[in-house]
């Protein structure tokens, strides 16, 4: 449980100080907005490739791959700051994106190994540190922008204590924990995945369109002042946090479904509310009602996939669900954006209330399918 824990506090150390550091990198690396946006693709693009690769290597070789993949994901989250063209940027930013999927596979597929061993719910409590750590790491990192600091200092902070945490809560024990099997085993894309894939990128879809778009939301389409509307992102992630630890509670008197299918019903409620509200106050309130529904769908899914797969299978099974899941994190601001051009922006937040919506219809397919074991 602990290394869990301390895993997603570490990846959500370095994304919450990246976030905040971001316009320094930019700066530094004298790429304009359009360039920058480019680049930033390559975090993606290098996550899909490693993602799926990374759950054969856990299934093949077991709890070493986690301290491997964090050390190098902490590596290449100070390149960045080393960039000084469009070209360097981007290609740091690949190597940055193909790390952090290999890690995000890791950490899941470790946490869900840990709820198998300890038959305990751990899921949403380490998707709700990570929330916690990200808040923190970005207020962290905007005193250090205060007092002057660049990018390097910062991200080269980071990677010490993504060290640290290998070196005292990751690394110790990690060769003890075995695969299952030394034989190879046989992959398919099977229907239960692609349930557990889309549903997780439906998710996802709904939880990055509100933490995206919510400060345009309130600024451009509600007039608010601009600290309010700043505010947004940091109200929908305490409410991902608080829903995320109050949800692994919850998990120890309902069934995984049962949670699924209501934080889908609360985070439609709150992304309706926050998309027709015609006060900035109201709809702040809305998106952190549709932070805490939607930041328990996620988690759940992914441990109920793991459930699914049995000890053999969990780590390819949970690259491939999250490999699907993360297709919906990267188009869904892009979505809404493009939504918004031919409507509006609240019509294309609606659009957000309605995929909760199915997340929340469909949550028992899902259900259904963990009874379903693989062969």
């Amino acid at each position: 449980m602990l290394r869990t824990l301390a895993g997603f506090a570490a990846f959500g150390l370095f994304w919450g100080a990246w976030g905040a550091i971001l316009p320094a990198v930019r700066t530094e690396a004298r790429v304009g907005d359009g360039e920058l946006g480019i680049a930033l693709l390559m975090v993606g693009l290098g996550a899909l490739v490693s993602m799926r690769f990374t759950g054969y290597l856990i299934d093949r070789y077991g709890g070493i791959v986690l301290p491997v993949v964090m050390v190098a994901f902490g590596i290449c989250g100070v390149l960045p700051a080393l960039a000084g063209s469009v070209v360097g940027l981007a290609g740091a930013l690949f190597l940055l994106g193909m790390t952090s999927g290999a890690t995000d596979v890791a950490i899941n597929a470790t946490g869900s190994a840990a709820e198998a061993a300890t038959e305990r719910p751990l899921m949403n409590l380490a998707h709700g540190l990570f929330s916690v750590a990200v808040v923190v790491s970005s207020l962290a990192t905007a005193g250090l922008r205060a007092t002057g600091a660049g990018a390097l200092p910062v991200l080269g902070g980071v990677l010490v204590l993504i060290v640290l945490v290998v070196a005292f809560a990751l690394a110790p024990g990690s060769a003890a924990i075995r695969p299952v099997t030394a034989k190879p085993v046989k992959r398919r894309l099977e229907p239960a995945l692609l349930v557990f894939g889309g549903l997780c990128a439906l998710a996802y879809v709904v939880e990055n369109a509100w933490q995206s778009w919510g400060a345009v939301h309130l600024d451009t389409s509600l007039g608010a002042a601009p600290a309010l509307a700043s505010s947004a992102p940091a109200v929908f992630a305490a409410a991902a946090a608080s829903g995320r630890i109050g949800g692994n509670a919850l998990l120890t008197r309902f069934r995984p479904v049962q949670l699924l299918v209501a934080g889908g019903a609360v985070a439609a409620v709150g992304s309706i509310v926050a998309a027709t509200a015609t006060n900035a106050w109201v709809a702040l309130a809305g998106i952190g009602v549709a932070g805490l529904g939607t930041s328990v769908c996620a988690p759940t899914i992914i441990s109920m996939a793991g459930a699914w797969a049995g000890p053999e299978r969990r780590a390819g099974a949970i690259s491939t669900v999250t490999t699907l899941a993360y297709l919906g994190f990267l188009l869904g601001p892009a979505a809404v954006g493009a939504a918004s051009s031919a409507w509006t922006l609240p019509v294309a937040l609606g659009g957000v209330a309605v995929l909760a919506v199915l997340v929340a219809v469909l949550g028992p397919v899902a259900g259904r399918a963990t009874t379903r074991q693989p062969v």
